[in-house]
């Protein structure tokens, strides 16, 4: 008896998946569980340490001002601490943002244009969150406000466009 399409014969497994396979399933799985912990976490719980995929869009520039509140904003922005510069950056991803809160600390990295994304470079260690505006939507008008030195800052607005940015939350 042959096995067919048509046939409702058993098909025998090969065996367990391999290298690259096994790696895969591992990250999948893993990645799944991220996502499960994350939508299962309450919205009054302190993000941990998670990380964030980097996004296509660059940074917009500095904010003026004592805080970094906006519409959209998910309560409570915090005020601009003494000699920070407050900087709007798009994430493209919004897994990013819905871990995050104003208060939390996260390291600034980014993947300048036309670079590989093992090429990430660290802008600024421990930010601290101001605001987190729009994770919710999906136009692309959602932002991590952050306060950064004045250097910091600069640094962050000149790179060129198309410069990916992603945000590692620190507990």
């Amino acid at each position: 008896m042959t096995v067919g399409e048509g046939s409702l014969a058993p098909v025998r497994w090969r065996g367990l998946p391999r290298g690259g396979t096994l790696l895969r399933v591992a990250l999948v799985a893993a990645l799944l569980g991220l996502a499960a912990a994350v939508l299962g976490t309450p919205s009054g719980c302190p993000p941990g340490t998670t990380p964030a995929a980097p996004g296509p869009s660059p940074s917009a520039g500095p904010t003026v001002g004592p805080s970094a509140a906006g519409p959209g904003s998910r309560g409570g922005a915090l005020p601009l601490p003494d000699g920070a510069v407050g900087v709007p950056v798009r994430l493209a991803e919004p897994a990013a943002l819905a871990v995050l809160r104003p208060g939390a600390r996260v390291d600034l990295l980014v993947v300048p244009a036309g670079g590989a994304a093992g090429e990430a470079v660290l802008l600024a260690a421990r930010a601290l969150v101001l605001d987190v505006v729009g994770a919710d939507t999906v136009d692309g008008s959602s932002a991590l406000y952050l306060a950064l030195r004045p250097e910091q800052a600069q640094r962050a607005v000149g790179l060129p466009e198309g410069s990916r940015f992603a945000v590692v939350v620190r507990g």
